[in-house]
């Protein structure tokens, strides 16, 4: 295949991927990037999607559900292959090693179009692969990507196509990026097929990750839901959320109540302590940066707030990840 060609074109010449999975990631991640390819060649009666998964010493990947993966060898087995998919999950700064990103760095010339899925950007980003490109990457991870990474553009979306790197948010995004490959290359009518087999539908890349999670919400209370992420580091007040989604503050309080079966208030410190608990298991951040970036004015207010949230300190918390 040529290397200037774009795979998300139609093409009667069958696509061949290399797929790296790193230790500590989903194997609905894995499902999500590979079931689609084999519906497709099921229902095209051919193999139009020939894959091999790797891993980064060529043994069994241990992923989070504690199941091993089998793996066919290293980068040097994805020779002839046309693209390379990389899947990481949790602990992606200590499983893609320097030598692993030094062989990332080697190989990369050698393939059409190079992907990430979940926190596989990460990886790419480290190597130096996404460098000028549009990117996503799990919505946990937005803002610590961008931060240590000026020269990408990180975008929330589903799944993001830029020239020859592609990239997905998670399991969901993966499975619809996949379906857009179909769509492009072999028709919507296969990728329909496909979805159906599944029982689901394909969502645009475009869509943000957070709002397709809540499509049965009443759209004030995912309104409010969607003000309150985004606004983790500095929470308004509930008679401000209120006033900017055109509700008094009693009509807000009740919308929760009557749906969530808590006030919104609690609702919103939820969020923050729960991103707090992510920030102090996945990440390096000071327990002062993490009060910081989830709106509490110090770390003993956020320590008293986890305290009573979760039975715990976040220092005590720490000592155990």
């Amino acid at each position: 295949m040529s290397k200037a060609a774009t795979i998300f074109a139609p093409s009667p010449f069958p696509l061949t991927l290399a797929v790296l999975v790193l230790p500590q990631a989903s194997i609905l991640e894995v499902a999500s990037t590979l079931d689609p390819m084999r519906s497709a060649n099921r229902h095209l009666g051919t193999q139009a999607y020939r894959w091999r998964v790797l891993s980064p010493d060529g043994g069994p990947v241990p992923l989070t559900c504690g199941i091993e993966l089998p793996a066919s060898g290293t980068l040097e087995q994805a020779a002839g292959a046309d693209v390379l998919v990389v899947i990481a999950g949790f602990k992606q700064a200590e499983v893609a090693t320097r030598p692993l990103i030094a062989a990332l760095r080697r190989a990369a010339p050698r393939f059409s179009a190079i992907g990430a899925i979940d926190a596989g950007p990460w990886v790419l980003a480290r190597a130096g692969l996404l460098n000028g490109y549009r990117a996503t990457v799990h919505w946990e991870d937005f803002e610590d990507l961008a931060a240590a990474h000026p020269e990408i553009t990180v975008a929330p979306d589903r799944f993001v196509i830029d020239r020859n790197r592609f990239t997905a948010g998670g399991a969901a995004p993966a499975a619809d990026l996949m379906l857009h490959l179909i769509a492009q290359r072999q028709g919507p009518a296969l990728a329909r097929q496909v979805a159906a087999s599944f029982l689901t539908s394909q969502r645009d890349g475009s869509e943000p990750q957070m709002q397709a999670n809540r499509p049965r919400l009443d759209p004030r209370i995912a309104g409010a839901i969607a003000r309150m992420e985004q606004r983790l580091d500095a929470p308004e007040s509930m008679a401000t959320l209120a006033r900017n989604l055109g509700l008094s503050p009693r009509r807000l309080e009740m919308l929760f109540r009557e749906t969530l079966n808590q006030s919104p208030a609690a609702y919103a410190l939820g969020l923050r302590l729960a991103a707090a608990r992510r920030l102090i298991t996945d990440t390096h951040h000071s327990l002062a940066e993490v009060a910081l970036r989830t709106g509490f004015s110090s770390q003993s207010t956020l320590s008293r707030a986890f305290q009573r949230q979760f039975g715990q300190s976040p220092s005590e918390l720490r000592k155990r990840h």
